[in-house]
């Protein structure tokens, strides 16, 4: 059980409590404009990442070995698809848990990551496997000299 799910009701009452108690009905209007407001400011931020994202592929990032370095254990789900700008393509079940999406990028590498409860847990980059015949074709440049 996310313990988030009921501290912050709790902690919301408690605060329109204390509002009136200290300013009455005033406080209460004050406390309520600033719940409203910051619960707006999330909704244009989620609104602005979900739009950049509808301009992209599904599944698709840049490059995966920066979308690799840059990821961190817990930021949520919106925070990865505000740094891909790309929702991410489904590998895992619907409603199952833990949540598992793929990133790919042009050279066919691709980062999968697993949420568990909106938050990363784990993630992996793989990367394509170089075969002998683009090693031969690559110029050798470690026997040519300067001149």
């Amino acid at each position: 059980m996310n313990l988030r799910n009921i501290l912050v009701p709790v902690g919301l009452i408690v605060l329109m409590i204390a509002a009136f108690n200290s300013a009455g009905w005033p406080g209460v209007a004050a406390v309520a404009g600033g719940i409203l407001m910051w619960g707006l400011l999330h909704f244009t931020r989620l609104m602005s990442i979900m739009k950049k994202a509808a301009d992209r592929p599904i599944g698709y990032v840049g490059s995966a070995v920066m979308l690799s370095v840059k990821l961190k254990a817990k930021v949520p789900l919106v925070h990865v698809v505000a740094m891909t700008r790309s929702l991410g393509q489904r590998l895992s079940e619907e409603n199952a848990s833990p949540e598992i999406y793929r990133w790919t990028d042009g050279t066919n590498s691709h980062v999968t990551c697993e949420f568990v409860n909106g938050r990363l847990m784990k993630w992996e980059l793989k990367r394509p496997e170089q075969t002998d015949d683009a090693a031969l074709s690559a110029p050798d440049t470690s026997t040519q000299t300067p001149t």
